[in-house]
């Protein structure tokens, strides 16, 4: 987990890091990245359908309007430790603003990400797709 290396560090020489020390916008900069692979995956063994159909839903699935929704479900599933991650990606300074989507959902689909983010690197991909399972209403 924290110390430990993982497949891909062994793969490329990477030594390992404590991943609470992350930044929480690095976490959902990862979380991202993990999240929208996930939700392709489910999408195309779901319905084998022309890339644009399955960009056009994975793209409103992966929106910050939706994470946020998400949030409402998954709050509450939190253990501890994730609403504290949750918390931190929320408040993060982001740089950036959102395109199509207000404040607050930007806000909260960044400590969505961060969640993400620290579930992929920590390796607990079970508890990862099980949330996204349930912010999905797949439970």
């Amino acid at each position: 987990m924290f110390g430990e290396k993982d497949y891909l560090s062994e793969l490329f020489g990477l030594e390992p890091h404590d991943i609470r020390t992350y930044s929480p916008l690095t976490l959902a900069y990862i979380g991202d990245a993990a999240y929208e692979i996930v939700i392709r995956t489910i999408l195309v063994r779901k319905a084998n359908m022309q890339v644009n159909k399955l960009h056009r839903h994975a793209a409103g699935l992966v929106k910050a309007e939706k994470q946020s929704a998400m949030i409402e479900i998954l709050e509450p599933l939190f253990t501890e430790e994730e609403k504290q991650i949750y918390k931190r990606g929320r408040n993060a300074k982001s740089y950036t603003k959102a395109k199509n989507a207000s404040t607050i959902d930007y806000r909260r689909a960044t400590g969505f990400e961060a969640v993400m983010g620290y579930l992929y690197l920590k390796g607990d991909y079970k508890r990862m797709i099980d949330l996204i399972r349930a912010g999905l209403g797949e439970v």
